[in-house]
């Protein structure tokens, strides 16, 4: 009550002065103080502003025009219009191309988001790693002509800062990026150390090319149309003096070395300097640093500046860190809510004893959680690595915080403890013998526990080619003849999913004939009953041929049935190894779209597969589809029947596979086209949950004839699909009660 008052009080009084003017105050009548214009009287911005109100636009289609699908953009960036933040420009010449640029290249190149190098030399080889724009030209002046016109043609839409330096320049990636986002894009912005034209204008300024200068994308765009005048009209030697004539002639702008509170800081090297004793303040702040003579002192800079970064990086830490202690005592929880590491995620807490997370146990030589699942494995690679690096790191702790009154030295390892907490990182606890070793040289031995954690770090997003949700898919669904009582209802979800919504998708069948139904295929079809219902199809969908291939073998193995079916269709065709369990569906059909890249990536979906209702409901209505229609059942990670892939991923594996064989086909009845992906490519094995596909029970027929794992896995798949441990602990029970009666 007492705020309303107050409120209403105050807009009372600040609508009291009607008319009136403050007292002392100037300008114009309807001016603010400040300098801020008013709106005028009938709601529009005043002369020169743009009114950025948002308005509701209506939709409106003419019914006499065709409807047309709307073509959306992948990305929402793309569709809003927005740009990519900064794009780097590198000069370079026949003289340092190999030297200069290729260390620019190796030092702050991958922390710039789009990097390229222009040069004037014609057919110059490229060194590894780099993109390079030839010109053909080496005069200083017509290279600075044709990259600014290159910038603005291929570049000009895409990004809003343009930052543009030399090869002998080195430019602290990271101060350089923190500076264009501290900075307006909707002004027309040539910022860098600005120099003094030679008997010029004593206001003019143009920014020194040695120290890199940043222009804006306003800018850039309104300077292009002038780049001929200037290149035909402005006499110079030197590039950046060109540059800055040309922007002060034509638009008006000068270069300038602070604008909206942010400093362009450089420092100018002198000759025979040793970066590692430059202690001042100008040095250390500097975004830019010339002349760099050669590659040697290129790295040393690096090296010293990102020395100099990680410092002020940990002081800022333990700053943020001293401020959490002291705002803790503060919170309801007091002190004890502190967690440890400061400033860290507290440990994940596990609701149920499902959700807690184990530790796995390690020494120095062997791992007690091994990934194929055996209780003891060598411990070698990264995991090695990742184990001798966390014991220096506590010997390195321990001596920081005791010295100089204690020295550590590492015994042995009696126990290591590890685990991942995907809130805040790997946890490690280490049981340490220790040597203890006093400021006298008397030592002890001692046993002594830390604990340890490698925190998740900036989350990085990979970079993935472009895929669209146009690609046709062809199916590939084998059928044996134990499989021929669930056809109709994958051939119905089929037509109904696919046909009838006319997606891009094919179907091609695989008949496989047992050598003794083989023989008597012109007296009994075992498949005739599935070929009538084809042609159904086909006589119900003109347009639609649905193909079948029929084989002859004992032993249906995978790779054996994929090599039939890729041979006749295009290296370009996306597979998609479907089951005769499988449900179609359009959201599938799109992820296995997106989720399979050419020459990058193959999809392995893991099913959804129901338990048999027969022990879940045991004679009571099964739950709707429509609500929870995940709960009674699991993945199955046993099955590796669904695959996307394409023709061409598959067939150059399959070459390499047959390379390593040689002419033992009996190989081939042991693997599955997951196993030819993983063992003979370099591609990304993708395999994750599909919620999209499920299926329905049914209790599998295991081929003995397969290898023992396949068989194994099948079995497993059937016995894991029966139903979950309460299912069938309360079938148990109800069984033992009923024996009992």
């Amino acid at each position: 009550s007492l705020g309303c008052s107050l409120s209403l009080l105050r807009a009372s009084w600040s609508q009291g002065g009607g008319e009136e003017q403050c007292p002392g105050a100037a300008g114009p009548p309807g001016a603010r103080a400040g300098g801020a214009r008013l709106e005028a009287a009938d709601g529009r911005a005043g002369p020169g502003h743009e009114d950025f109100r948002p308005r509701i636009v209506p939709y409106y289609r003419d019914p006499n025009k065709p409807y047309k699908k709307v073509l959306r953009t992948r990305y929402i960036q793309t569709e809003l219009g927005f740009h990519e933040r900064l794009f780097v420009a590198v000069l370079t010449s026949r003289a340092t191309l190999n030297t200069l640029a290729v260390a620019v290249n190796k030092t702050v190149a991958h922390y710039f988001p789009r990097l390229l190098y222009f040069t004037g030399l014609r057919s110059a080889k490229v060194p590894h790693g780099m993109v390079l724009v030839a010109h053909g030209d080496e005069r200083p002046i017509w290279l600075m002509y044709e990259t600014m016109h290159y910038i603005h043609q291929h570049f000009g839409s895409d990004y809003d800062w343009f930052y543009i330096m030399q090869d002998d320049t080195y430019a602290q990636a990271e101060q350089v990026k923190a500076l264009v986002t501290h900075l307006s894009i909707n002004q027309d912005v040539y910022l860098g150390r600005a120099e003094e034209f030679i008997g010029g204008d004593e206001q003019a300024r143009y920014c020194h090319g040695g120290f890199g200068y940043l222009i804006s994308r306003s800018l850039l765009l309104k300077l292009h149309p002038h780049l001929d005048s200037c290149r035909n009209e402005i006499l110079s030697v030197r590039p950046d003096e060109w540059l800055g004539r040309c922007i002060i002639d034509f638009l008006g702008i000068t270069c300038v070395s602070q604008l909206q509170g942010q400093h362009y800081h450089t420092y100018e090297l002198a000759k025979n300097t040793e970066p590692e004793k430059e202690e001042e303040e100008e040095f250390r702040a500097a975004l830019a640093v010339h002349p760099v003579s050669d590659m040697t002192l290129m790295y040393r800079l690096h090296k010293h500046f990102s020395r100099i970064q990680l410092d002020r990086t940990y002081q800022e830490i333990q700053d943020l860190q001293m401020q959490i202690r002291n705002l803790t005592s503060l919170t309801p929880a007091g002190e004890g809510g502190l967690t440890w590491p400061v400033g860290i995620n507290a440990p994940f807490l596990p609701k149920s004893r499902f959700e807690v997370i184990s530790w796995d146990y390690f020494t120095e030589q062997h791992l007690f959680s091994c990934p194929d699942g055996s209780p003891k494995c060598e411990l070698s690679g990264a995991s090695k690595a990742d184990v001798s690096e966390i014991i220096e790191s506590a010997l390195e702790q321990l001596n920081s915080r005791y010295q100089p009154l204690l020295r550590f030295s590492k015994r042995q390892l009696l126990n290591g403890y590890r685990r991942f907490d995907p809130t805040r990182g790997m946890e490690y606890t280490l049981d340490l013998l220790l040597e203890a070793v006093t400021q006298k040289g008397h030592s002890h031995v001692l046993a002594k526990r830390v604990s340890l954690v490698r925190p998740l770090s900036k989350v990085e997003i990979i970079p993935m080619p472009y895929v669209t949700e146009a690609t046709r898919v062809q199916l590939v669904l084998p059928l044996t003849v134990q499989d021929l009582d669930f056809v109709a209802n994958f051939l119905d979800m089929f037509a109904m999913n696919t046909l009838d919504t006319h997606d891009n998708a094919l179907l091609t069948l695989l008949f496989i004939y047992h050598p003794y139904d083989a023989q008597r295929v012109s007296q009994v079809d075992v498949f005739a009953g599935v070929k009538a219902m084809v042609g159904e199809l086909e006589k119900r969908y003109a347009e639609v041929k649905i193909p079948w291939i029929s084989v002859k073998t004992e032993v249906p193995s995978q790779v054996k049935l994929m090599d039939i079916v890729s041979k006749k269709h295009p290296v370009d065709t996306l597979f998609f190894l479907a089951s005769v369990w499988t449900e179609i569906n359009m959201e599938f059909l799109n992820r296995c779209r997106m989720n399979t890249i050419s020459n990058w990536q193959v999809f392995f979906p893991v099913h959804f597969q129901e338990f048999n209702p027969a022990l879940v409901y045991r004679g009571e209505q099964a739950a709707s589809s429509s609500t929870d229609f995940l709960r009674d059942g699991h993945f199955d990670r046993h099955s590796f029947a669904e695959a996307c892939f394409y023709n061409s991923d598959y067939m150059t594996a399959r070459t390499k596979l047959a390379a390593d064989i040689l002419d033992r086909d009996e190989v081939l009845e042991s693997m599955e086209v997951f196993d030819v992906f993983l063992h003979y490519s370099g591609l990304h094995l993708f395999r994750a949950v599909e919620p999209g596909l499920v299926q329905k029970y049914a209790l599998r027929s295991c081929n003995p004839r397969l290898s023992e794992e396949l068989y194994h896995r099948c079995v497993l798949s059937n016995l894991e699909g029966l139903a979950s441990r309460s299912h069938l602990a309360m079938a148990l029970f109800e069984q033992e009660q009923a024996n009992s009666t």
